[in-house]
C-alpha cells in the first residue's frame, strides 16, 4: 500500500476543515434555533396557526334615579369576509351589495385585498343578517354584538349624549364616564389552516370579557319630561330660536332634570327631528353638515353663554346685604334714568312710569336697575367683583359634562369703568353659562353654599356593587344663612307682588326673579333680540328644587316674566306635586282659584291661538306635541266648549297632524 502523498495529506486535513465547519455552523443554527430564537419562532408558528377574535364587552346601562332605563344595549350584526375562502368575487360582490347598501365596486376591493379576515359592514339589522346568511355565501360570516340604543329616544338627550359605530362615548355622560362604561374586551383563540378553518382537533382558550360598569343618574325621568314639556310649549308660543332649562336640588347640587329644545334623537343623532332642518340640511356639503351636526349636539347649560339679565340683580342684592350696606329700611329713588356717569345715561326698563321712592324689597320685586346700580356703588368694584367669582362666575362649576365654559367677567377690579360696575349690577356687560347661574341660585337658595352640580349619582358594577357615589359636595360658603332668608323673602315678594307674578302658584311659596337681556352678536347688542329667563326656587321655607327657564330669541314679546316666567310656574308646581309637597292654600286663595268660568272654544284654532287664549284666562292645558307646530289646528278638546270649570282645570288639546 503506498503511503499517501503530501498532497493528498493536505487534500484531507482541507475536506475534514471543511465538513468541521459546516458541522459547526449546523451545531450553531440548531442551537440558535431551539435556544436563542425559540420565543420568537414559536410566537410567529402560533400566529400562522391562531386566530384570534376579540369579544365585545356589554357597555354599561344608564338608569335614572328611580331606576329607569334610559340607555341600554340591543343586538347588532357585523358581517366579515374570509378572503381565502371566497371563490367567486364579483358574483358574491353582486350578493351582497343590495344588502349591505354598499355599491358592488367597494365591495370587491375588500375581498379581494389580502388573505386575512375583513370587516365588509358593523351595525346591520337582523333582517339584513338574516337575508345575507339564506345566500349561503362561502366565506361570509356574520357575528352578534350590540349597539347602543336609547329607549325614550329625544328624552335627556344633552345629559345622555351618544355613542359611536364602536360604541365609543361621543357627548354626555356617554362620553364623560365612557372609561366606566365601556367594559374590558375578551379574547377567543382558536387554531386555524392556512384558509383560516378552525382545526378540528386542537384546543380553543376564551379570555371572558369584563362588561362594563352602570350608571345612576340624579335625573328624574318624571322631572325631565315636565321640563321638555313646557320646553317645547314656550319654543312653540314664543316662536323662539331656542329654550333651554335647568332643574337643581339646591341642597345636594344634584340636576333633577336638563332640556333643550330643538332637540335630537339620540338613536339617530345625525338626523334632525324637524322636517325644515332635513330640507336645509340637504345641500350642504361635507364639511358644512358636520358643523350643522356640532351646534346640534352643544349642550346649552355648559357649552354656550349668555347675558342673564336681571337674574344676575340677585348677586347684586346678596353682596349688598351681606356686606350690610343695605337693609329692609333702605330707600331707592328711581326717576326713570342714571345720568351721574359723564356722558353716559342709563335707565330703568319702566323710565317711562319710574317707580318713584321704594325700599329694599320693593326695589328687588320691580327689579329697578337704578336702585341696583346704587347698590352696585354702593358695594364698590373690588368687593363686587369679590362676589362675582365667589359665587362660581369666572370659573368651571365642574359639572360631569364635557365642553363647560368658564364664563366672561372682569379679571380684575381695575378692568372694571363705572359705566361696567353699573350695567354688571342687572346683568350686562357679564357672560355666563346657564349651569353657573342656576348654581348661584341654588346658592342663595339653600343657606350660602356654594355646590358642585352633578349628573351622576352612583356607579355600580353588574352585580349591583358600589363602584363610585358622587356624594354632595360645597365648594364654599358665599353668604351667611341670614342673608340667604333675606333673599328667599325677596325672591318670594317678586313672584307674589312683582315682575314675577305670573309664576304665582296657590299653596305654594314661590321664589323667583325675571331677566331680560338684549343679546350680543359678534361683539354688539342687536335690537329686538332678546334672552328671556325666570329663575325660580320653591317652597320658599324649604327649597326642594331650584328652576332656570331660558327662552332665546321670543318672538311674541320679551320680557322674561311672560315669556319664561309662566313655563318655569308649571315645571314648579308639577313637580313639587310629584314629590308629595303638599299645597297650603289660604282661604282668599281657595275663594280666588274656585272661580268658575265657562269653557271657550278651541276647535279650529292654531296652536299659537289656543295658548294664548288659555294663557290670558290663566287656565293650564296639556298636549301631545309630536308631530305638530304652532301652525297646528286644534280638533278636540276635553272639556268642551261651554261647559263650567275653574281655574284648577287642565284642558286636554289634540291637533290635527301637520303635513310636512
Amino acid at each position: 500500500m503506498k503511503n499517501p502523498t503530501r498532497l493528498n495529506i493536505r487534500r484531507l486535513k482541507f475536506a475534514i476543515i471543511i465538513v468541521s465547519l459546516v458541522v459547526f455552523f449546523l451545531f450553531y443554527k440548531l442551537a440558535k434555533i431551539q435556544l436563542v430564537e425559540a420565543n420568537d419562532l414559536k410566537k410567529q408558528a402560533m400566529r400562522q396557526w391562531t386566530k384570534s377574535l376579540e369579544i365585545e364587552p356589554l357597555r354599561g346601562i344608564i338608569y335614572d334615579r328611580n331606576g329607569k332605563k334610559l340607555a341600554i344595549n340591543a343586538p347588532s350584526y357585523t358581517v366579515w369576509a374570509y378572503i381565502a375562502e371566497i371563490e367567486n368575487p364579483q358574483e358574491v360582490a353582486e350578493q351582497l351589495s343590495p344588502h349591505l347598501e354598499i355599491s358592488e365596486e367597494e365591495i370587491l376591493k375588500l375581498i379581494t385585498t389580502g388573505t386575512n379576515m375583513r370587516k365588509l359592514k358593523q351595525s346591520i339589522s337582523l333582517e339584513q343578517a338574516e337575508a345575507i346568511k339564506s345566500l349561503g355565501i362561502n366565506g361570509i360570516t356574520i357575528t352578534e354584538g350590540t349597539k347602543r340604543y336609547y329607549p325614550l329616544n329625544n328624552l335627556a338627550s344633552y345629559v345622555l349624549g351618544f355613542t359611536d359605530i364602536d360604541n365609543n362615548g361621543q357627548y354626555g355622560v356617554e362620553k364623560s364616564y365612557n372609561s366606566y362604561l365601556k367594559g374590558t374586551p375578551g379574547l377567543w383563540i382558536k387554531s386555524t389552516d392556512a384558509v383560516n378553518r378552525q382545526l378540528p382537533f386542537d384546543g380553543e382558550i376564551i379570555y371572558d370579557a369584563q362588561n362594563g360598569n352602570n350608571l345612576i343618574l340624579t335625573i328624574d325621568e318624571n322631572i325631565q319630561r315636565f321640563a321638555e314639556e313646557a320646553a317645547y310649549e314656550a319654543l312653540v308660543n314664543n316662536d323662539a330660536k331656542s329654550v333651554n332649562v335647568i332643574v337643581m336640588d339646591p341642597m345636594t347640587g344634584e340636576i333633577l332634570a336638563m332640556a333643550n329644545k330643538p332637540d335630537y334623537n339620540i338613536n339617530s343623532p345625525r338626523t334632525p327631528i324637524d322636517e325644515q332642518t332635513k330640507m336645509d340640511w340637504a345641500n350642504l356639503d361635507s364639511e358644512q353638515l358636520q358643523n350643522e351636526w356640532f351646534k346640534l349636539w352643544r349642550n346649552y347649560s355648559v357649552n354656550d353663554l349668555y347675558e342673564p339679565g336681571s337674574t344676575f340683580k340677585i348677586i347684586t342684592a346678596a353682596a349688598a346685604i351681606e356686606e350690610g350696606l343695605v337693609n329692609q329700611n333702605t330707600h331707592f329713588h328711581c326717576n326713570g334714568f342714571y345720568r351721574e356717569i359723564p356722558n353716559v345715561t342709563l335707565r330703568c326698563a319702566k323710565w317711562y312710569d319710574p317707580h318713584g321712592d321704594q325700599d329694599l324689597y320693593e326695589a328687588f320685586a320691580n327689579s329697578c336697575n337704578i336702585a341696583f346700580i346704587n347698590m352696585a356703588n354702593m358695594v364698590g368694584k373690588e368687593t363686587m367683583l369679590k362676589y362675582i367669582k365667589a359665587f362660581g362666575f369666572g370659573e368651571l362649576t365642574e359639572i360631569d359634562l364635557i365642553g363647560e365654559q368658564r364664563g366672561i367677567i372682569p379679571m380684575q377690579p381695575k378692568d372694571i369703568s363705572d359705566v361696567n360696575l353699573a350695567t354688571i349690577s342687572y346683568g350686562h356687560s357679564v357672560a355666563v353659562t346657564p349651569i353657573q347661574m342656576i348654581n348661584a341660585l341654588s346658592a342663595v337658595a339653600n343657606g350660602g353654599y356654594l355646590m358642585t352640580p352633578h349628573v351622576v349619582k352612583t356607579i355600580i358594577d353588574e352585580d349591583g356593587n358600589i363602584v363610585k357615589n358622587n356624594l354632595p359636595e360645597i365648594k364654599r360658603q358665599v353668604i351667611s344663612q341670614s342673608t340667604s332668608k333675606i333673599m328667599l323673602e325677596m325672591l318670594e315678594k317678586t313672584v307674589s307682588e312683582g315682575t314675577g307674578t305670573k309664576s304665582y302658584i296657590p299653596g305654594y311659596r314661590v321664589g323667583g326673579k325675571t331677566g331680560t337681556a338684549e343679546k350680543i352678536i359678534d361683539g354688539k347688542y342687536v335690537q329686538d333680540k332678546y334672552i328671556s329667563s325666570f329663575g325660580g326656587v320653591a317652597p320658599v321655607e324649604n327649597p326642594r328644587i331650584a328652576v332656570l327657564f331660558i327662552v332665546d330669541e321670543p318672538s311674541v314679546t320679551y320680557y322674561g316674566g311672560t315669556v319664561a316666567g309662566p313655563y318655569a310656574k308649571d315645571i314648579i308646581e308639577k313637580t313639587l306635586e310629584y314629590l308629595g309637597v303638599p299645597k297650603e292654600m289660604s282661604e282668599e286663595e281657595i275663594e280666588e282659584n274656585t272661580e268658575e268660568l265657562i269653557m271657550p272654544d278651541l276647535v279650529g284654532l292654531t296652536l299659537l291661538e289656543a295658548s294664548k287664549l288659555l294663557n290670558e284666562l290663566n287656565i293650564k292645558y296639556v298636549l301631545e306635541y309630536k308631530n305638530i307646530s304652532q301652525e297646528s289646528i286644534v280638533s278636540q278638546q276635553f272639556p268642551l266648549a261651554g261647559q263650567e270649570i275653574d281655574t284648577n282645570t287642565i284642558v286636554d288639546l289634540y291637533f290635527e297632524e301637520s303635513k310636512p
